[in-house]
């Protein structure tokens, strides 16, 4: 399923957070959304994830608006990682992690042997088996966030939608758990996370969709957004040539100079 926006106008209140943005993004690929503070990045997601509407245009998944998608269908389709997300109950790891496979489930109808399988996969993928029986008030901040995206993937939907998913996490479970990210999009889902670091932006994903003051500035293969000159338009940044195994990498090292 490809997912596309369309002409997409979305406002909160009385402000237009996104103006007329469109982007079509193709399963099989992580995209990365990138954007100052207040850009609209987060609304994107959530739009795309039907949790806000929109005022104009429209989000499919080829031809299926996600707004009229059956509830359960749509989140079949399409997992969620918010923010800051949160837990309201006390439960252990594995359950929270269980809570994923509930749009697979039939009225009343107990867990099969694939569903257990789906829990134990995602919880292997995140590396939280060793967390499956504490309960998420003894877990770090670093620990739930990982138990939160092991719910997301236990659901195994087939775009994966993610608001900046690296915040909690140490250097090492970030490049992990991007690692993983792209192992997910490698089997045919799709992909697409709010990031600020533009670094592992660039080692993580296949496209950029880089989003200012609610308008796409950029879309695109990563190397063909991600040029020295539009990362100074857009964050205001100096970069610099990284060599990374063969790889050119940007690397912010200062802000540009005004005046």
């Amino acid at each position: 399923m490809d997912l596309i926006v369309d002409a997409l106008r979305v406002k909160l209140g009385k402000r237009t957070v996104l103006h007329d943005v469109s982007a079509h993004l193709r399963p099989g690929r992580v995209t990365a959304i990138l954007g100052p503070n207040g850009a609209g990045k987060s609304t994107l997601v959530k739009a795309a994830a039907a949790l806000v509407g929109g005022s104009a245009g429209s989000v499919r998944l080829d031809t299926q608006d996600v707004a009229t998608m059956d509830p359960r269908a749509r989140a079949r389709a399409i997992g969620y990682l918010p923010q800051d997300a949160t837990v309201h109950w006390n439960i252990v790891a594995r359950d929270i992690v269980a809570l994923g496979r509930l749009p697979h489930l039939g009225a009343h109808a107990a867990p099969s042997p694939e569903d257990h399988a789906a829990v134990e996969r995602a919880m292997h993928d995140t590396e939280t088996t060793h967390l499956a029986d504490r309960p998420v008030g003894e877990l770090s901040g670093g620990e739930r966030a990982r138990v939160l995206l092991a719910r997301v993937l236990a659901g195994e939907p087939r775009w994966l939608l993610a608001d900046e998913p690296l915040a909690s996490l140490d250097p090492s479970h970030q490049i992990d758990l991007l690692a993983r990210l792209r192992a997910y999009a490698g089997g045919g889902a799709g992909v697409a996370i709010v990031l600020h670091d533009l670094v592992q932006a660039q080692r993580a994903a296949d496209d950029a969709l880089l989003i200012a003051d609610g308008r796409i500035v950029a879309f695109g293969p990563v190397a063909e957004v991600m040029t020295a000159e539009t990362l100074a338009r857009v964050f205001g940044v100096r970069v610099a040539p990284l060599d990374d195994g063969g790889r050119r990498l940007l690397v912010p090292v200062g802000r540009v100079e005004v005046g």
